[in-house]
C-alpha cells in the first residue's frame, strides 16, 4: 500500500502543478492550447489509474486483472461511453447558441460516437459466431 500512496502523491501533486500553471496563464492573459490540455488529461488519467488499482507486490486493492477487476473496468467503459456522448451533444449545442452556426466536425464526430458502441458489439459478437 505504501508504493501506491507515495505514487498517487507524486501524481497528484505533479497535476496540481500543471493545472496551477495552466490557471496562471489563463489570470495573465497567455494562451492556453493543445499542451495545456492534454498534460493535464494524461496527468489526471495517470492519477485516477493509480489510486483506483491495487498492486499485486504490495497486495492492495483491487487488480486490475482479476474478476471484479474486469467487471469495474467494463462498467466504467460503459458509462464513459454514453457520458462522452452527452459531453459532444452538450458542446454541438453550446457551439450552436455561441456561434450560431454548427461546428461539422464536431456534429461528426457525436455521428460516429451515436455508432461506435453498437458497432463494435457487432464485431464483437461475430467473434463468438
Amino acid at each position: 500500500m505504501k508504493k501506491r500512496i507515495i505514487a498517487g502523491l507524486i501524481v497528484g501533486i505533479t497535476a496540481l502543478v500543471i493545472i496551477g500553471f495552466t490557471v496562471y496563464k489563463v489570470f495573465t492573459g497567455k494562451d492556453v492550447g493543445f499542451n495545456e490540455i492534454i498534460s493535464i488529461a494524461i496527468v489526471m488519467s495517470m492519477f485516477f489509474s493509480t489510486i483506483t488499482w491495487g498492486t499485486k507486490e504490495d497486495n492492495d486493492g483491487i487488480f486490475q486483472d482479476e474478476e471484479l477487476g474486469k467487471k469495474i473496468t467494463e462498467k466504467s467503459s460503459k458509462i464513459s461511453y454514453f457520458l462522452l456522448m452527452l459531453f459532444l451533444l452538450g458542446a454541438v449545442m453550446a457551439d450552436e447558441l455561441v456561434n450560431g452556426t454548427i461546428n461539422i466536425f464536431l456534429l461528426l464526430v457525436l455521428g460516429l460516437s451515436m455508432i461506435t458502441l453498437p458497432f463494435t458489439e457487432y464485431l464483437v459478437a461475430k467473434k463468438y459466431e
